[in-house]
């Protein structure tokens, strides 16, 4: 039994020992901040059926339910797919025709500020109407979405149990927007699984070295990067990591016929809707959730300017950015280690630099975004009932 013993020895000697880098008390306030996960949430004042089981029901139906398009060859699935980390894998999306943005994945998007890559909806409720109503994509119409759920039985229980009465009896553009409400209550409940960084992060806020060593050492290097001479978390903030926000940052925004406007153009789509927190259609009565969106002004600076996405699941989101130009997240950090200043929108990101990274680091910084991914839990695809 020597041999046995000899190459247990042995395996246990190549067995990578768990390590733990000498992170100093700065750089662990500083990873703290991206945590704890999942966070606490509440129901959107905006939607006076957010968070109600039948109206996430009625939500998930609808979702899947190509009979939204007229010919019945589109749904919101069709760019959203729950096995794509809910994007489609595609650089741009192809709806009715070829579409200039990457379709972004809808995984936490209750933590939005803004929705869409330009900002152009205050509201989830909104965002989750226009695609259904925009010929480019699934080509609907309120008369359309208002005949399916009065007509289809199953759909029709479901409305009048989340929204207390019959769905015959309400005009059309109003069933609409209760029918894109009840797919916002069910895009709320889309939320990113907890991730070997959150197990790391935990472990370093309660002390525990042994458990925080278990992320791998290549990950650690990564965040240590990530959350100092890198500054990535200046607009990758907090447990979600992005700040919400609009940023040029050197990708190309011209497109067949002109250029992408991008938030200059998303601020203009805002204040031209009826559907944003300041008109009738928000349930909440002070509307003390549309300040921001009265504010908002188009500005020279903010034509190239899209939202920061969050980092969580990027490892199954690929290819990234508004134009999905770039395939890979190893792509991604050479864009930020090495871009040209000189692309930047002329009124744009001053804050933005070359981070200047050799191949070693940008593999780091990769390990580190790869651990923020982790396996979805199973999608739920019930009828409403």
């Amino acid at each position: 039994m020597r041999w046995l013993a000899a190459l247990l020895v042995l395996l246990a000697a190549a067995a990578p020992r768990a390590e733990l880098l000498d992170f100093s008390a700065d750089e662990i306030a500083r990873i703290v901040r991206h945590g704890p996960w999942p966070p606490t949430v509440a129901a959107d004042p905006s939607n006076r059926v957010s968070g109600k089981q039948d109206a996430i029901g009625l939500g998930r139906a609808l979702f899947f339910d190509a009979r939204l398009s007229p010919d019945k060859a589109f749904a919101c699935v069709s760019c959203h797919d729950p096995d794509k980390a809910w994007s489609d894998g595609r650089a741009t999306s192809m709806g009715r025709t070829a579409l200039p943005r990457n379709a972004p994945s809808l995984l936490d998007v209750r933590q939005r500020r803004w929705f869409g890559w330009d900002g152009g909806h205050d509201n989830l409720w909104s965002m989750s109407l226009r695609p259904i109503l925009d010929a480019r994509e699934i080509g609907g119409s309120t008369a359309g979405i208002a005949d399916l759920v009065r007509t289809d039985r199953n759909l029709s229980a479901c409305y009048a149990r989340a929204f207390g009465r019959e769905p015959g009896a309400v005009e059309a553009e109003a069933l609409a927007i209760d029918a894109a409400k009840a797919l916002a209550a069910f895009q709320e409940t889309l939320t990113s699984p907890r991730t070997p960084f959150d197990d790391f992060r935990d472990a370093l806020a309660r002390g525990d070295k042994a458990e925080a060593a278990k992320l791998p050492v290549a990950a650690q290097r990564g965040v240590r990067l990530f959350v100092g001479r890198g500054n990535c978390a200046f607009c990758h903030l907090g447990p979600a990591f992005t700040n919400g926000e609009f940023h040029s940052i050197g990708i190309p925004f011209f497109v067949a016929g002109g250029a992408d406007g991008g938030r200059h153009s998303g601020i203009r789509t805002l204040r031209e809707s009826r559907l944003t927190l300041l008109g009738s259609w928000n349930d909440d009565p002070v509307r003390a959730d549309g300040i921001a969106t009265r504010h908002v002004d188009p500005q020279h600076r903010n034509f190239g300017e899209f939202r920061v996405p969050s980092l969580r699941m990027a490892a199954r989101s690929a290819p990234y950015m508004h134009n999905g130009s770039l395939a890979t997240l190893a792509d991604v950090v050479r864009h930020y280690a090495r871009f040209d200043p000189e692309r930047l929108h002329g009124d744009g990101e001053a804050i933005l630099k070359p981070l200047g990274l050799d191949d070693a680091e940008i593999d780091d910084l990769v390990a580190f975004l790869e651990s923020l991914s982790a396996e979805p839990p199973p999608t739920d695809r019930r009828a409403c009932g």
